[in-house]
């Protein structure tokens, strides 16, 4: 099965801008994101989906000269950027992952897939988020073209165009959906932040890969970043307050199946408004 696998990245992030160009072991941690994800045993294509916006010409070229395909597209419909970049390619199985996933661990792409590619048939979408249990920031979605396709020429609202997969995974009486728990036993999804969203979360990052990343090993596995914030606590704790903090809590009275706890306000939705500032 010709399979996609889509990082969507753009450099126009307003909570933290730029930051998939920021330095990680030498490089920008979007390369290293991109080395991890290439680590997989999975066949399939790679392509980095950024937008038509001038701003991300630079990142564009940063990743094609690391010899990686580029597809830009709609800057804020993502869910009509996936779709083109996989009809654009061919595919028959289009993977999501998100480029605040910058410590994803390889396997967990390999899991995501062979669930799915064992299954001839047998399903339109399987993630790993639905519900979670994988420390945050091993996100992966894989969907059929044709599931793909009926939800670009179906989604209408606003949070099913901006994240892609909404309107698959929270329809499962009109898709076949399946979910990959993490076979550890263990729920860390709530407890540990991998993704980059913040400054917190890029200084836990920037830790992690200063302590791990070895130019002989480069792709270290979510066991090793798992031990070393046992060994080391206070990196953990950096981005404790964005702790189970997702984009679904704006969305909470239109999702129909995000589990009461799966999701919390951030920090900053609770402040009181400055005086003088417009609401």
């Amino acid at each position: 099965m010709r399979t996609l696998v889509v990082v969507q990245a753009r450099t126009g992030s307003t909570r933290l801008p730029g930051k998939v160009l920021l330095p990680a072991a030498g490089a920008p941690v979007l390369l290293r994101m991109v080395e991890r994800v290439l680590g997989a045993r999975t066949r399939f294509d790679l392509v980095v989906a950024t937008t038509v916006q001038p701003e991300d010409d630079g990142l564009a070229q940063c990743v094609r000269r690391f010899g990686v395909r580029v597809f830009r597209g709609h800057p804020t419909d993502l869910l009509d950027r996936h779709y083109r970049a996989a009809r654009a390619a061919n595919a028959e199985l289009v993977v999501k992952i998100p480029s605040d996933c910058p410590l994803i661990d390889p396997a967990v792409i390999d899991q995501v897939l062979g669930a799915f590619l064992r299954s001839p048939g047998g399903f339109d979408y399987v993630g790993n988020l639905h519900p979670p249990s994988w420390p945050d920031g091993n996100d992966v979605e894989a969907m059929s073209f044709e599931a793909l396709e009926r939800a670009w020429l179906s989604a209408a609202a606003p949070h099913e165009r901006e994240h892609t997969t909404p309107f698959l995974w929270d329809q499962p009486g009109r898709f076949r959906i399946g979910n990959v728990a993490w076979d550890s036993g263990r729920d860390l999804s709530a407890t540990h932040r991998l993704t980059l969203d913040y400054p917190d979360d890029y200084a836990l990052v920037k830790a992690v890969y200063d302590a791990l990343w070895r130019p002989e090993r480069p792709v270290f596995p979510l066991a090793d970043v798992l031990r070393l914030l046992e060994e080391r606590p206070e990196l953990r704790e950096r981005n404790a307050r964005y702790r189970g903090v997702n984009w679904y809590r704006h969305h909470l009275a239109a999702l129909r199946t995000v589990r009461p706890g799966e999701t919390r306000v951030a920090p900053e939705d609770a402040a009181p408004a400055v005086a003088g500032a417009r609401p």
